[in-house]
C-alpha cells in the first residue's frame, strides 16, 4: 500500500514539473524578445541627443545662411551681419556636438555621417558665396574645397586599413578657416579687411600643409596594412 502512493507521486511528478519547464521557457522568450524590443527602443532614440541636435541645427543654417548672404545683392551690412551670426552659431556647434558625443557616450551612426556633411556643407556655402559675390578669389575656395573632398577620400581609401586620425594642424586649419570666413562675410573696411586677407592667407598654408600631412598618414597607414596582411598570409601557411 505504501508502494503505490509512492510510485503514484514519482510518476506524476515529472508531469507537473513539465508546465513549470514551459513556462518558464515561455518567460524567458518573452524576456528576450521584450530585451531586444527595448534595445530597438533605445537605439531608435538615442539618434534624438543633444549632439545630433546639433548637428541638424547646423544643416539647417546652411539654407538660411545662404538666404541671408545673398539678401539685398549680398552686399547690405546689416544682412552680412545676420548671416555672420548664422556662420558663428553654425560653427560654434561644431566644436561642441563632436565632444558632447564622446563624453557622453552619444556616438551614432547618423552623427558619424551628418556632422562631417554638416561642417563642409556650411563651409562649403560661405566660400562659394564669398567667391560669387566676389569678396574672395575663386582660386581660394577650389584649394579648401578640393582639400576637404581629398582627404574624404583618402580616408575612404585606407578605411579598410584603419582611420586617420585628426591631427593638430587639421584642427587649427579648422578654426583658422572659420575665423578668416567670417572676417569675410562681415562688411569689414581699413585694417580689418587688411587683416582678413592675411588670416585667409594663413588658413590656406594650413589646408595645404595639413592635406598633406594627411596624404603621408594615409600612405604609412596603407603599408602597415599591407605588410600585416602579408604577415598573417605567411604564417597561416607556415
Amino acid at each position: 500500500m505504501t508502494g503505490a502512493p509512492a510510485s503514484a507521486a514519482g510518476g506524476s511528478s515529472p508531469a507537473r514539473q513539465a508546465p513549470a519547464a514551459d513556462d518558464e521557457g515561455q518567460d524567458g522568450a518573452r524576456t528576450a524578445r521584450g530585451g531586444k524590443l527595448a534595445a530597438a527602443a533605445v537605439n531608435q532614440a538615442s539618434v534624438w541627443n543633444v549632439a545630433n541636435l546639433l548637428t541638424m541645427l547646423r544643416l539647417v543654417l546652411v539654407p538660411g545662411f545662404v538666404a541671408l548672404m545673398l539678401a539685398d545683392g549680398g552686399y547690405d551690412p546689416a544682412w552680412r551681419s545676420f548671416a555672420w551670426a548664422a556662420f558663428a552659431i553654425a560653427m560654434i556647434t561644431d566644436l561642441f556636438d563632436g565632444h558632447l558625443a564622446r563624453t557622453y557616450n552619444l556616438v551614432t551612426d547618423f552623427g558619424k555621417i551628418a556632422d562631417p556633411i554638416a561642417d563642409k556643407a556650411i563651409m562649403g556655402a560661405a566660400l562659394i558665396c564669398l567667391s560669387a559675390l566676389g569678396d574672395l578669389p575663386w582660386w581660394v575656395t577650389v584649394v579648401i574645397l578640393g582639400r576637404e573632398l581629398g582627404v574624404t577620400l583618402l580616408r575612404f581609401w585606407v578605411i579598410r586599413y584603419g582611420v586617420i586620425p585628426a591631427s593638430r594642424g587639421g584642427k587649427l586649419k579648422t578654426l583658422t578657416q572659420g575665423v578668416a570666413v567670417g572676417m569675410y562675410i562681415l562688411a569689414l573696411t581699413g585694417w580689418l579687411a587688411t587683416l582678413r586677407f592675411w588670416v585667409m592667407g594663413v588658413a590656406v598654408v594650413l589646408t595645404v600643409v595639413s592635406g598633406l600631412d594627411y596624404v603621408r598618414q594615409a600612405i604609412v597607414l596603407r603599408r602597415r596594412g599591407i605588410k600585416g596582411r602579408e604577415a598573417v598570409v605567411e604564417e597561416s601557411e607556415e
